[in-house]
């Protein structure tokens, strides 16, 4: 294993910039690059594609360490806006990627949850990168191949929201919603201890943005996920009553939706 303090006794202080919407996931690797160098390195955290563009027009740090998914859109369209010269290394959540595309374009890739073992393998591989001082440089071709190989990949069903509270904007994921629920012109997500969010979508285009095979709309006014639904009984006018972990009241199918839902139950 190298020593990290060899490392860098010879270099200058790394610039790292870190693009990532989730705040643990940041801190997390946070903290393991300033273990790697030992504390000689420069960090900077960035959270959206619109920062990213402002901060990247001006900057070019020594590395990105770059999500794909973040608060405001895909990372890729920062790099149509603007010329790249640092190494960049992809971190996502999703495996569906072509990796190959990643590989043969040079660009190291890592499957969230990261390990230490992969980051730092990333990280040494980087390192003996500059010390040889090879040029980088992303070109738009290369862009569009990810790209392509992402839309291939995966559907693009809604993974988080964004959700507008006092002290700033949190991100609720859509695996950890158990259903929503439209109140007049407002719809809230209904989170695993209960409590509810509102989203900025209305009740069509929710239907529309998540993936059915884990959400159902139950009637014009309630969606449901199949992994917080815990019982199911008869209902009269040929409905179901659906008991949901988290709801505090039970959910009724609409008479028109209870064979699909029937169905979709079967499956599932």
């Amino acid at each position: 294993m190298k020593e990290r303090s060899s490392i860098n006794s010879a270099q200058d202080k790394r610039h790292i910039l870190i693009l990532e919407d989730e705040e643990l996931a940041a801190s997390k690797m946070k903290t393991e690059l300033l273990e790697y160098y030992d504390g000689n390195v420069q960090l900077e955290w960035i959270q959206s594609v619109s920062d990213g563009i402002t901060y990247l027009r001006t900057n070019t740090p020594d590395l990105i360490l770059s999500d794909i998914e973040l608060l405001d859109g895909r990372a890729f369209i920062i790099y149509q806006y603007v010329e790249i010269k640092s190494p960049i290394i992809f971190t996502t959540a999703y495996d569906q990627y072509l990796l190959d595309a990643f590989r043969t374009n040079g660009i190291a890739y890592l499957l969230k949850p990261i390990s230490t073992e992969d980051l730092r393998a990333a990280l040494d591989k980087y390192e003996v990168l500059f010390q040889r001082k090879d040029k980088f440089s992303l070109q738009s071709e290369v862009v569009e191949q990810l790209k392509e190989a992402l839309d291939r990949s995966t559907p693009s069903y809604k993974q988080r929201f964004t959700i507008k509270k006092a002290k700033g904007i949190v991100l609720l994921k859509a695996e950890d919603i158990s259903h929503f629920q439209a109140d007049n012109n407002i719809v809230f997500a209904f989170d695993r201890q209960g409590k509810k969010h509102i989203v900025n979508h209305r009740m069509s285009e929710l239907e529309d943005i998540l993936d059915p095979r884990l959400f159902f709309r139950l009637n014009r006014s309630e969606i449901v996920q199949l992994d917080f639904i815990e019982k199911m009984e008869s209902y009269f006018n040929n409905r179901l009553a659906i008991t949901v972990a988290t709801a505090q009241q039970t959910l009724i199918t609409s008479s028109s939706k209870t064979a699909a839902f029937r169905k979709w139950i079967e499956e599932s």
